[in-house]
């Protein structure tokens, strides 16, 4: 896939505004060219799809430079992030290309990251991949001073935190806050903000939070469905049973229903024995 030429940091200038050139996609722009790439391969709808998201890739990879590494093999990281995106999309989640895409341009970057400032000297269990991206952040949170030592204390609480050893967390404090390669430079003499405040947290990935958002729509989809098979009183009392915040007592509805408590109960356990029958049987 062809993309305008990223080769030096002299031509970084030149690249940002030749990226900007390519149109940001509507929903059903983004959505048709998806799904012809989905269905039919079609190389050019995907081109379009990777390219009107290089403004997404730049903003991101900007992010990481506190590291000392070349913005241009940033963003260059980025861009095989955004066409692994591209190629695993699927148009009838119903999210936009651009939430989905953000965890894969930032994975590729940290990838990059690390192997850069070499996986022997920084680690390559999951949670020394974690202290590494986010020992600042929660430095801050603590109010410690960024470029010095660690107390005790708070040495405790961030292996704490992120289940590492307390010696891992000294050890990795002077990697990155004494290394001629500063993590500390503020992103212009104009901001306060430094690089390395931008860097992602290490949350649950944006696609299996999606793919979790989208089972549990379905799900909702599935039991709005099989209620409608229940009768007035079953639906209503199912539903002040088990679907309000503070649902009702078997005595309330008693009194509700004029009937016992344990037909209450009865009618209650009948309409649940229907709708987990009727989902059977729809999915």
């Amino acid at each position: 896939m062809n993309l305008p030429v990223l080769s030096s940091e002299g031509n970084l200038a030149v690249y940002l505004q030749e990226i900007k050139k390519f149109p940001i996609l509507s929903a059903e722009e983004e959505y048709m060219l998806a799904k012809r790439f989905k269905e039919h391969g079609d190389s050019k709808a995907a081109h379009k799809l990777v390219t009107s998201h290089l403004r997404l890739v730049a903003k991101i990879a900007m992010g990481y430079r506190g590291y000392g590494l070349p913005v241009t093999d940033l963003i260059s990281e980025g861009n095989v992030g955004i066409m692994q995106a591209v190629k695993k999309f699927d148009p009838e989640k119903g999210f936009r290309l651009a939430t989905y895409a953000m965890w894969w341009i930032r994975a590729q970057i940290q990838e990059y990251v690390l192997h850069s400032w070499s996986l022997v000297k920084i680690g390559t269990t999951a949670a020394q991949k974690k202290l590494f991206f986010n020992l600042r952040k929660i430095k801050n949170q603590l109010s410690s001073i960024d470029s010095g030592s660690l107390s005790p204390e708070h040495v405790r609480e961030i292996a704490t935190r992120l289940d590492v050893k307390e010696a891992e967390v000294i050890s990795m404090n002077n990697r990155l806050f004494t290394n001629d390669q500063s993590l500390n430079v503020n992103i212009s003499n104009e901001a306060d903000t430094e690089w390395l405040d931008m860097l992602v947290d290490d949350k649950e990935t944006q696609d299996k939070v999606l793919e979790k958002q989208s089972e549990n729509n379905y799900r909702k989809k599935l039991f709005n469905k099989a209620i409608n098979i229940l009768n007035q009183r079953e639906k209503e009392i199912l539903t002040l049973r088990k679907l309000k915040d503070k649902p009702l007592k078997l005595e309330e509805l008693s009194k509700k229903y004029k009937i016992s408590r344990e037909r209450v109960r009865q009618i209650e356990e009948k309409a649940l024995e229907k709708i987990k029958k009727e989902i059977s049987n729809i999915s």
